[in-house]
């Protein structure tokens, strides 16, 4: 049996002190919220975790603990589903755009040029953050700050991302030796 290591009642309002600062309830609790919230019950361990690291971030960082844990984290639980929603939205936003740009699509010979073939595996190698603003600059033609302000992300950020893909994507096909 695997034990946990938590005192109840060490603090002013009982929260957990030790390994794991939300107890049995205070957990019961946050899965409530973030259910409730829309977040699907896949996500919800994940959602409960987030609660227990700001909990710990809060901690490290010198901060005093709340007033009362439950009530905190049910907070921090509800803003979670929240932003699993705005991220959601914002995840079909970007697909509905792809679509409509697929539907208006090009001749199907271009698809098979060499080039064409050349860019769609460099764009595979990318990491996927890469491989998203090259596609929503260069394919969805988006501007930097549109791409910034869908992906919830800094201009600087989006550039960095651009400039590093360019240039992988170009180290490629030079050596394939396609340009």
């Amino acid at each position: 049996m695997l034990r946990r290591k938590v005192r109840r009642g060490a603090g002013a309002a009982g929260e957990a002190v030790g390994d794991d600062p939300l107890d049995a309830a205070q957990e019961r609790r946050v899965r409530a919220v973030l259910a409730l919230g829309g977040v699907p019950q896949a996500d919800l361990p994940d959602g409960v975790q987030q609660v227990r690291l700001r909990l710990l971030e809060r901690a490290a960082s010198g901060q005093e603990a709340p007033r009362d844990v439950s009530a905190w984290a049910a907070v921090v639980a509800s803003n979670l589903a929240m932003d699993w929603h705005r991220a959601k939205r914002r995840q079909e936003r970007i697909g509905e755009r792809l679509a409509a740009l697929r539907q208006s699509g090009h001749p199907s010979g271009e698809d098979t040029s060499l080039l064409s073939l050349a860019v769609a595996r460099g764009l595979d190698a990318l990491p996927d953050a890469q491989r998203q603003v090259v596609v929503l600059r260069f394919y969805a033609d988006l501007p930097v700050r549109g791409i910034a302000e869908e992906l919830g992300v800094p201009e600087g950020t989006v550039k960095s991302r651009l400039h590093t893909a360019v240039r992988a994507l170009r180290a490629r096909l030079h050596e394939d030796e396609v340009v």
